[in-house]
Parts: C-alpha cells; structure tokens; sequence
C-alpha cells in the first residue's frame, strides 16, 4: 500500500506541478558549455634511421626478392606472397615466387561450412627452390568444391631493420576442375 501511495505522488508530482521550461531558437552560452581547441592528436611521425622501405602496392610485380626474374605475380596485398593458383582435376597447380632460400607448405581448405571443431588441413611440404618460382601440386580435393590455397614460408629471414620478410600467402576462392 505504502509503494502505492509513493507512486501515485510520483505520477501527479509530473502532471503541470513543476516551472516551465522553454527553449530559444538560437542557443546561447552558459556554464555548461565547454570550450575545445583542435589540434594534433599525435606526434608527426619521424623517418627511421635505417632509411624507408620501398613499398609494394598492389599491382603486377615479379613479388621475388631476385631482381633477374622475369615472371610476373600479381600481388593482392602488402603483406602476402602472391600465389598462382591453377585448377586442375581433383586439384590445384600451385606456383609463388621463390622467397630467399625458406621452404615451403602448402594446403588447400575447404570452404565447407562444418559445425564444431575445424578439420585440421593436411599440408604438403615444399623444399626450397633454385630458379625464381617454386611450385606444388595439391591433389585429392573433390572436384568444383570451394577451396581457399594457403602457403606458408617459415624461414624467409629478415631485413636489416628487424622486420619480417613476407611469409605467407594465400589465394582467393577456387575450385578444382
């Protein structure tokens, strides 16, 4: 009964009981207006002493680190080995360009929807190559399934400043004939 009561002031208190409020067409300033100078949010970054690194875009490039090579890739993003991808029965010819002297795996992955726990993928081994390509055939996929190629390249070393070379790839979504 006692709740009863206190809601009931509550809801009349709202009803026409309290000041009226109004509002003007152009605001103007009062205490609760706050006052914000722009500026620069971070410092202007500072080349690095080791010099810059040429960067990559994306476009046709031979993607190796061997200046005589002649085979073209085209390169999707900065930070991937750019991968050639070609179907075949029940698989894929696979072929990048060689990255120093890393070796290789190689792995197809369904693109399957599977409930729980993924299948691990199975990956084919690649010894390091000579030339300027290094290629891989995957096979014992079924045919016009989706599949994303994925490689990787493990002992691609470093630059001089400490970052990484380019260590992995992997292809967009592709089917085997």
């Amino acid at each position: 009964m006692l709740i009863a009561v206190a809601a009931l002031g509550l809801v009349t208190a709202g009803c026409g009981g309290g000041k009226q409020v109004s509002t003007a067409a152009t605001p103007t300033p009062g205490s609760t207006w706050q006052l914000l100078v722009t500026g620069s949010a971070v410092p202007t970054p500072t080349p690095s002493p080791f010099g810059s690194r040429p960067r990559m875009g994306v476009a046709t490039l031979s993607g190796s680190p061997d200046p005589s090579c002649s085979k073209t890739f085209t390169r999707t993003e900065d930070v991937l080995i750019p991968v050639e991808v070609t179907p075949i029965s029940g698989g894929f010819k696979v072929e990048w360009p060689r990255q120093y002297d890393s070796n290789y795996r190689v792995t197809a992955v369904s693109q399957k929807l599977v409930s729980g726990p993924q299948p691990e993928p199975t990956w084919t081994n690649v010894p390091a190559g000579t030339g300027c390509t290094v290629s891989a055939t995957i096979t014992g996929l079924t045919s016009g399934a989706a599949y994303i190629v994925w490689l990787d390249a493990p002992n691609t070393g470093y630059e001089a400043d400490g970052t990484r070379h380019l260590y992995s790839g992997r292809s967009g979504v592709v089917y085997p004939k």
